[in-house]
């Protein structure tokens, strides 16, 4: 039992110095281990204050962040902004594009319009070159008519003192042969009528006869001359103040023929030259009452109105002047119109001297009077229906 027991007991040492090795390689472990805990600590005190400083660089660098964060916000606002102005500036673009496409065609289209003037400018240069040399040969042709010009004038200075010469002796010079013609045929008839054969005494009538015809052809002559040369004096005038005159001039005629002459409205005022327009009427209401149907009596109807300028009627009358337009008209034997210009010539006589008596130059002066007046003259008629002669004369 005893032994047992110190079986156990030497077991139970055993154990225990078994349990003190185990605790003395627990304490050296732990020695070790503290020692090694010790190294932690001053690691992780190490680590601890890097950890510090790391979280001071941590705090700083958040801070750079958020004010770098802040920059780039900024940053991101201005490059919206610069974004919407490029996407603006795009759109400007755009439309600026658009516009010089525009103008670039505008351009081509005045440039096409300038190649088109260009040429139309050398034409109208080509066209001035040859109006330039027309001119030049047109100044020349004017240059040879100005002398001829002034031959004419020359001549006509010659001409006009000749005719002074032939009024002066138509006046005088011819006349007087005439005269005396009339005179001593008179005088042979009156004193020597029964002395004289039926035959002599017809050849002295008709001596008669052809020097009164002669002697009508001197002054109407000279009334013809005298229309071109007269100084021409215009004056308002009453035309109911010259047709009266011309009644009374023409009593004798119209009474013989026992015509008509009236106007039945007023006639108007013109601006004429008088003593040459109470010729005109003079010769138009002798012609219309001398150029009567036998057996009717003549009728001369005038009358006046103020109208505008037709060139239907004639290319000398401008529209836009007013005229007097003066119209006789007659009932008399009047004539084919085909004559209605050959009337208006010198010496032109529709029928013979047997018929109607007359030089075949009244109608002549009255063309040159109503020249005088820078008016026109016009003519209408039918065999055995009449005449009306037409005048028209500026009104002012």
């Amino acid at each position: 039992m005893d032994k047992i027991k110190s079986d156990e007991l030497i077991t139970a040492v055993r154990e225990l110095a078994f349990q003190y090795e185990e605790k003395e390689k627990r304490a050296a472990e732990l020695i070790i281990a503290n020692k090694e805990l010790v190294f932690q600590n001053g690691e992780k005190e190490k680590r601890a204050a890097e950890l510090i400083i790391a979280n001071k660089e941590l705090v700083f660098q958040n801070r750079e962040k958020e004010k770098r964060a802040a920059e780039l916000i900024i940053a991101n606002e201005e490059l919206v902004f610069q974004n919407d102005e490029k996407e603006k500036r795009a759109a400007e673009f755009i439309i600026a594009n658009k516009e010089l496409v525009f103008q670039n065609g505008e351009k081509e289209k005045r440039a096409a319009e300038l190649i088109i003037a260009n040429k139309e400018l050398a034409f109208q240069n080509e066209e001035k070159e040859k109006r330039a040399a027309e001119l030049i040969v047109a100044n020349k042709e004017l240059a040879f008519q100005n002398e001829e010009k002034e031959k004419r004038a020359a001549e006509l200075i010659v001409a006009n003192k000749e005719l002074v010469a032939f009024n002066y002796i138509s006046s005088h010079d011819l006349q007087e042969p005439l005269r005396k013609i009339n005179v001593f045929s008179n005088i042979i008839l009156e004193k020597e009528s029964e002395h004289l054969s039926d035959s002599g005494k017809d050849n002295l009538r008709r001596i008669r006869f052809a020097a009164g015809r002669m002697q009508q052809l001197i002054e109407d002559l000279l009334a013809y001359s005298r229309t071109n040369a007269t100084e021409r004096k215009f004056e308002k005038t009453d035309l109911n103040t010259i047709l009266q005159d011309v009644k009374v001039d023409q009593q004798e005629h119209i009474e013989d023929k026992h015509a008509i002459v009236e106007a039945p409205q007023a006639l108007c005022e013109a601006n004429v030259i008088p003593f040459q327009f109470r010729q005109l009427m003079n010769n138009l209401i002798g012609n219309a009452v001398k150029f009567s149907i036998p057996g009717i009596p003549p009728h001369v109807i005038i009358t006046s109105e103020i109208i505008a300028g037709d060139k239907h009627i004639s290319e000398k009358l401008l529209p836009d002047k007013a005229y007097c337009h003066i119209s006789v008209k007659d009932n008399g034997i009047g004539f084919d119109e085909k004559y209605k210009d050959r009337i208006f010539e010198v010496f032109q006589r529709l029928h013979g001297t047997d018929e109607y008596k007359g030089t075949g130059i009244g109608l002549a002066i009255v063309k040159k009077i109503v020249d005088n007046h820078n008016g026109v003259i016009t003519a209408t008629s039918e065999l055995s229906k009449g005449a009306t002669f037409d005048i028209y004369i500026p009104a002012g």
